[in-house]
Formats: structure tokens, sequence, C-alpha cells
């Protein structure tokens, strides 16, 4: 943890405090293992006088634990690693840890989420989540019953009590100015209101999307103003499954500056100075930053490119995976996803597997090496016509003629798709799925073929958004991310070549995505209408778009949910990605 600033070594300890934020990366399930993250926090911050440490929500269980929750063993577990820490934790320190409260009385929902305080040597449970979110990723009330009461805990300092508000994620997000959110019976911040709190803390487990941090900031203040007080923001960090964590934990002081601010994508604990008046005041205490911070914010695609780095990272590691391999077409979605993955794994840890057919082009095959090259990634070349051919006569006799058509071309994917499986098998690397969200959309894309894969890297970003993320990472403000990664900075990373050729599967002569679908630029607005802002056909064809196209779009989106249903999972970086947060029937009329 940095030095405090001189101003606030001055300030007289019954007059402030050292409060600690420890941004962790917990392993789902891990209870052990985040038990010792959360002690290796807690002892850097007493060496650094810390008075009270706090920690993501869930923090010794990870985010989210889903049904993990319903197995006796691991609530036991909870239990004795909250002991062992209780025993540990350095003492004059309090450190709050997420965790969950069993209720004990047989009835639905067993558990609250809850905060347990943590120090001079024993531990308690002092809050319950007050909001449980059930919408888009979120399941909450399948396991957890609303806390009913606000929590305020009363820790002795030297000449007065910290009068400290805990609340846990959602707690934070009752505010009738956010869309599509949910309506409660209670908002648990005006709650806490007439308590006058000194300091009100988060736990926060809240999943990366676009734009998401600065609505946080934006509640945190609001809060802050409410209250009067500062507010410490912690928030989860790290990939787990589906769902990428991007950290940046912050401390905002009542007037909404940010006196403390937490970098994205990797574990940090840091510490700030509160300044707490003898006798509470409507509008709190000054807070007096640490050195070097706030950080600068980055741009938009900077951001995009560090969550899919560490949802694949974090994937990877947390599966036992030490290595992947995916196909290279010599297409920008292959492309960018072997940027990914050599940022995330390393560039040795990455295999290419080229399988170009009859119609596939020169040009194709010499950009897929192109790229390993510049890369350093290893590539195999396995042409697959003579297996094409081996096909079309073993199914000459069920068929009655030679596969044409949709046929011919989709056993060309699933001849690929198998390759890859095998040599994933073989190898035991991780098979890196490359489609995009626009084919997942519409269902351009190959059963048991090029959906084939143990993780969907670009399978929330639209066509569009992989190649203006392309751009970014060819330009000079990603050289700095490309040099934190290991991958080269001269240069372009792809090939302009990948990026100015028009899109083609090259299942067929002279093929390209526009023969089948509209060109992107066109379809992904609509799709994004469609599937993040929860438009209607009806609603886009009335504010002016072309009605034999939108309802083209809408019945291919539909008629592909059976598709996504057996997709490999999708790293979540949008309002609404496909998957656990997309819940549309099959069968509908």
């Amino acid at each position: 943890m940095p030095p405090t600033s001189d101003h606030a070594q001055h300030q007289p300890l019954s007059r402030s405090i050292r409060i600690g934020l420890a941004q962790l990366n917990p392993l789902v399930g891990d209870l052990e293992g985040n038990g010792r993250q959360v002690l290796a926090a807690a002892r850097q911050a007493a060496a650094a006088g810390v008075q009270v440490l706090v920690t993501p929500e869930l923090a010794l269980w990870g985010y989210p634990p889903r049904d993990l929750l319903l197995l006796p063993t691991m609530l036991r577990r909870q239990h004795q690693v909250l002991d062992a820490l209780a025993q540990a934790v350095p003492e004059n320190l309090r450190v709050l840890v997420g965790g969950v409260t069993p209720l004990g009385d047989g009835g639905d929902c067993p558990l609250h989420n809850s905060a347990a305080l943590v120090g001079d040597g024993c531990w308690r449970m002092v809050a319950a989540k007050r909001l449980l979110p059930s919408y888009d990723v979120f399941d909450e009330r399948r396991y957890f019953r609303p806390g009913r009461q606000p929590c305020l805990v009363e820790i002795p300092l030297a000449g007065r009590s910290l009068r400290l508000a805990v609340t846990i994620c959602e707690d934070l997000w009752a505010d009738p100015r956010l869309p599509l959110q949910p309506t409660y019976d209670c908002d648990p911040v005006a709650e806490l209101a007439p308590l006058a709190p000194d300091v009100m803390v988060n736990l926060s487990a809240s999943p990366f999307a676009v734009g998401k941090q600065t609505l946080r900031r934006e509640l945190a203040t609001a809060a802050a103003a409410r209250l009067g007080c500062p507010v410490a923001y912690v928030n989860q960090v790290g990939g787990n499954d589906e769902l990428v964590f991007d950290g940046h934990s912050f401390v905002v002081d009542p007037q909404g500056a940010v006196v403390l601010q937490l970098p994205s994508a990797r574990p940090a604990s840091h510490w700030v100075r509160l300044g707490l008046p003898p006798d509470r005041l409507p509008h709190g205490g000054p807070a007096a930053p640490s050195a070097g911070f706030p950080m600068a914010v980055a741009s938009p695609q900077e951001e995009l490119w560090r969550m899919l780095v560490l949802g694949l990272g974090d994937y990877a590691r947390k599966c036992g995976f030490r290595s992947a391999v995916l196909g290279l077409s010599g297409g920008v979605d292959s492309a960018l996803v072997a940027c990914v993955a050599a940022a995330a794994l390393g560039p040795r840890q990455l295999r290419g597997l080229l399988m170009p057919s009859a119609f596939s082009s020169p040009g194709s095959v010499a950009d897929a090496l192109a790229l390993a090259q510049v890369l350093g990634m290893a590539t195999t070349t396995a042409p697959i016509t003579p297996l094409v051919d081996a096909f079309a006569q073993a199914l000459r006799p069920a068929l009655g003629q030679d596969p044409d058509g949709l046929t011919a071309e989709n056993l060309q994917s699933r001849i690929r798709g198998a390759l890859l499986m095998a040599m994933a098998n073989q190898e035991g690397h991780l098979l890196l799925s490359t489609g995009n969200k626009s084919e997942l959309a519409v269902g351009y894309c190959t059963l048991y073929g090029d959906m084939n894969g143990g993780l969907a890297v670009l399978g929330d970003l639209y066509k569009t958004d992989v190649y203006r993320l392309c751009r970014w990472l060819n330009g000079p403000t990603a050289r700095q991310q490309r040099r934190g990664a290991g991958l080269p900075t001269q240069g372009a990373l792809i090939p302009e070549v990948i990026l100015s050729k028009p899109p083609s599967a090259e299942l067929r002569p002279n093929q390209k995505d526009s023969d089948s679908l509209p060109e992107y630029a066109v379809l992904d607005p609509i799709l994004k209408k469609l599937v993040e802002e929860h438009h209607t056909p009806d609603q886009l064809i009335a504010a002016g778009d072309d009605p034999a196209l939108v309802q083209r779009i809408w019945s291919l989106l539909r008629r592909a949910e059976f598709k996504r249903r057996q997709a490999p999972p999708v790293l979540k970086v949008s309002g609404r990605a496909f998957g656990t947060g997309w819940r549309m029937p099959i069968a509908t009329c």
C-alpha cells in the first residue's frame, strides 16, 4: 500500500480513519484459497496502519457461486475459514469479508448474502444484502433472502467510535433514474441517512460492461451526497466463467471527489485516510488522497481489450488449461482471438490450425501465416479437401447424391471442428471459438463446426465492434497495452489485408458474408436495439427502419435460438450477452 500524503499524516488520530480496499480475484468455491487472499491483504493493510479493511461481496466464495451455495459442506468450510481468519488477522485491524449467513429456519432460500466483521480473535455477521438482483445474469433470489434492516457497525477507535454503514452491491442501485432496473420495496441508502454514518462501504461483485464504471461512480457520488459522508466501493476483479469483473474500486468524498482509485483488471490493495470530526457533521469530513491517485481513465477500446484478455486468461487458468488452440482462417475474427489469447496466455502457449479447402483463397492462408509470424505463435496446416471428398463418398448412398448447398458448406465447417477438437483433446488445449455476436445472433454459424470450443472469446462483440477493436489494437494508443502483454509494439499487429478484405466464410466459390446477410454496418445497429435495448420490431419500424429488413433480422434472431443454447460460454462485456443473461424460448410463435 502506498504511503499517505503529508497532509493526512498530520491529522490527529482521533479525527481520522485509515480504511483499506482489498480488490481481490477469487476462485469460485475455493474458500480456503480465497481466505488466504483475504489474510494476505489484511497483513499488508495492518503493516500500513490500516484500521478497517473492506473486501468484495462474497469474497470467500467468489461470485457467482451459484448452486455451490446449496451444499452443506461448503457452509461448514466457510465457518472454518472464518474461524481461522479471526485467529490470524493482526491486532488493531477489522476486516469486512463477504460471505453467507445460514438462517437455519427451514424456509425457502435459507441464506443471507452477508458481510462478516473479523477482528480481535472473533467474527460475526453484521450485514445482510437488502436488494437481491434477479435480472440479466443475476439469480440471487434462488439462494438468498433479503435483509430487513440497515446495518451500522460501531468500531472503537482512539478517542471515539467509527460509525460504519455497510451495504452490499445492489443495495447501492435502488435509483429510479436507472433504466431497466427493477422496482424495489426499500431504498437502503435512504434508510441509512437517519443513522448518521461516518463512512459507508459497499462490498461489490459487479461484472464489467461498457460504460458501467461511470454509472457506479455516479451512484456512489449520489449516495455520498445523500448521507453526507465518504463512500468506499470495493469491487471484485477477474474472470469467473463468462463474467469478467473489472475491479476499479474507489472512494469518493461527500462532495463526489475521487480520493482513491484502484486499477482495473488486476488485484490491488490500497488505503486512504478519511477525516472524522469529533461530532458528526451534516456533510462529513475531508478526505486526503493517497499518493498517485486518481488514476487516468482508459479509453473504451482499451478497457474492452483488458477485459477480454483478463476473461480469457482467468477462464483458462481457473479451468486448469495452460494452452489454447484455434482455427486460423485469415479472417478478422480469428485474428483478434489469436491476439487476445497471445496476450492472455503467451504466444508460446497458443497453437493455430490452418485448414484450407478447395474454396480457400491463397491470400487467406498467407494472411493467417503472416499474423502467426507477427505474434510468434506456432501453426500447423491440415488441408481438408481429401476429408470433404471422403465424407461425400460416404454420404452418397444415404443422400442419393453428393452433398450440396448448405449441407456441403456445413460439412466443411464440421470437419474443421472435428480436427480442432481432436487437437484440443490430444494435446490438452483449450479450444477457442472465434465467432462474434452478429453471427450468433442470426445463426450464421455451424453447430458442431465453427461453434465448437470451450469459450467464445468474441461472442459479445458485434462484427463492427471486432473491426473497431482491431483498428485500435493496430494504432499507436495501444502500444502500452501491447508492451504490457508481451506483444510486438512496432507496426500493425493484425495485417491490414485482413482488415480490408470483405468478410467471407469461404465455403463456396467467391462467397461473401453479404451474400447471406445485410452489411454489418446495417445489421449490427438493428441487432443491438433488438438484443440489448429490448426494442420490438414494431418500434424499429415506427422509428423509420425498413420493415422488410427488420422482419428478416428478427426472424433470423428467433430461429437461431436452438444454436445459441448449444454455444460455448460467451465472455460478457456488454449490457446483455447471449448466455445466462439471455433467456429466450426455443419454440415460440
